[in-house]
């Protein structure tokens, strides 16, 4: 390994170390019961909850695959950032109602919510497989984009198997002991790392190969207009219809993923996501970054086989080995972090609405396994299948989505009957694979997956038309003042 290589990867692997260590500093006495460990305790304040949060939605696809998107396909990329920030604006409302509603039953997840309001464990059981099929391929994406980060920043001289390997060791040692809160402790050093090293790439790349913006944009217009349009130089597909609906779909289901929920329900009090609610956008700014770098590949380093690696390209050669570290660093955390989310969610649904433990012990160290299987599943498909769970990731929003119905709406929609629910769940799951898997997605210019929601809701609406339940009270969502007297 060379000189410059040890001191990159040096870097990396104090963070990554520090990282664990931070996770498990972070626990506490209580850890060993399953509400500490998934959910924090639900004592988590706007400081902590903000972190994670955004360790959530920042992650080793918002450096590789935003600049990666916006070379390959232009402007449309910037979906990301209006997803997300009209998915908090939805949170103000939606957070505080699914906090309050598992806070009131002692609920630690959304299969948890749907087996409570519906009375059946077996279509709880139900969400937490289908939810896991739709996570698995977020898992395989980050340990892919971490192996991509740690064989750039190592000049070559670590092997993709290698550090796909490390991301699920690093990942698993803090997450395994410390749960939700060590997550967000380690997204605290991730997202400090994050808005560092973007700023400085956000300067130094257009000073270095255009002497600013400007020069840079001219460029752009000049030679590449159509990326600065919708739909974008490659496809009609990405045009404004499929940009108005996957950022509308994509914000609403934002306050369902099962990850965002495990946010929410780790926090103290309705207050505290509110305020994230409302301070959390502006993270999302630095998403317009690697945009912004992914034009900029596209002017300096035109026609790479692997656009992902369009923002990693650009700084390699030109950083001083000790920044590439730091940069490498954050973009590694921003895999671990996420990752690490994604593993605890899975191993809490699996606990709670399949394997069912009779205490809150037993129950941690069935999450715990159920954790370590995930991440291990995961890890060999990236191995083994490496294009199955890729291919499969396009199905993830769209599949979360189809539990939107069973998941929130029954919260506030009263005769929505099991069986109503089920229905339009089927139908929507149906339709969405149908449609992706025979190539017409999106549909028309619009996104598969809210063509598949609409025909859920018209199926549970029909449904419910002619089989209307009628949900007690207590099994539907209180307004906040009543919910806090219980």
């Amino acid at each position: 390994m060379s000189g410059a290589a040890l001191v990159s990867v040096g870097i990396v692997g104090v963070a990554l170390v520090g990282s664990v260590v931070l996770g498990v500093l972070s626990v506490r006495k209580r850890t060993r019961s399953l509400e500490e460990w998934s959910v924090g305790g639900r004592s988590m304040g706007l400081v902590l909850t903000w972190v994670l949060m955004a360790g959530e939605t920042y992650t080793s696809f918002s450096y590789l695959g935003a600049a990666g998107w916006s070379y390959t396909h232009g402007v449309s990329g910037l979906y990301l950032p209006a997803y997300l920030s009209i998915g908090m604006a939805v949170t103000y409302v939606t957070g505080p109602l699914l906090w309050g509603y598992a806070h009131r039953h002692g609920l630690h997840s959304i299969s948890d919510l749907v087996a409570h309001r519906f009375g059946s464990p077996f279509a709880g059981g139900l969400v937490a497989v289908l939810a896991t099929i739709f996570i698995l391929p977020y898992i395989q994406l980050q340990i892919t984009g971490m192996g991509a980060v740690l064989a750039t920043i190592s000049y070559g001289t670590i092997s993709l198997g290698v550090a796909y390997l490390i991301s699920f060791v690093v990942s698993e040692a803090f997450i395994l002991v410390s749960g939700l809160r060590g997550s967000a402790w380690v997204s605290a050093l991730k997202d400090a790392l994050v808005v560092v090293t973007l700023l400085i790439v956000f300067v130094w790349v257009p000073l270095h190969y255009f002497g600013g913006y400007g020069e840079l944009l001219d460029q752009m217009t000049a030679r590449h207009a159509e990326w600065l349009t919708l739909p974008g130089p490659k496809s009609v597909q990405y045009g404004i219809g499929w940009f108005i609906s996957t950022a509308a779909l994509n914000a609403v289901v934002y306050s369902i993923f099962p990850t965002t929920v495990a946010g929410f329900l780790g926090a103290k009090s309705p207050q505290v996501l509110r305020g994230n609610a409302m301070y959390l956008p502006f993270y999302q700014l630095l998403l317009f970054i690697p945009v912004l770098l992914g034009f900029a590949a596209l002017l300096v380093v035109p026609g790479l086989k692997d656009s992902n690696l369009a923002l990693f390209t650009l700084i390699t050669d030109t950083l001083p080995p000790w920044l590439l570290g730091v940069v490498g660093a954050a973009a590694a955390l921003s895999s671990v972090v996420p990752m690490a989310v994604f593993m605890l969610v899975i191993g809490t649904m699996w606990t709670r609405s399949i394997l069912r433990g009779r205490s809150s012990t037993e129950q941690r160290r069935y999450a715990q396994l159920v954790t370590l299987l995930a991440g291990a599943i995961a890890l060999a498909m990236t191995y083994l299948f490496p294009n199955v769970l890729v291919r499969l990731s396009v199905l993830s929003y769209e599949g979360i989505a189809q539990l939107l119905p069973m998941a929130l709406l029954s919260l506030l929609w009263k005769r929505l009957s099991l069986a109503a629910g089920l229905s339009g769940l089927a139908v929507g799951v149906v339709v969405d694979v149908v449609l992706v898997f025979s190539g017409l997605d999106p549909l028309y210019g619009i996104n598969a997956g809210l063509v598949a929601l609409a025909a859920n809701l018209l199926t549970a609406a029909i449904v419910t038309r002619l089989r209307p339940a009628d949900t007690p009270s207590d099994l539907l969502a209180l307004p906040e003042r009543a919910s806090a007297t219980r």
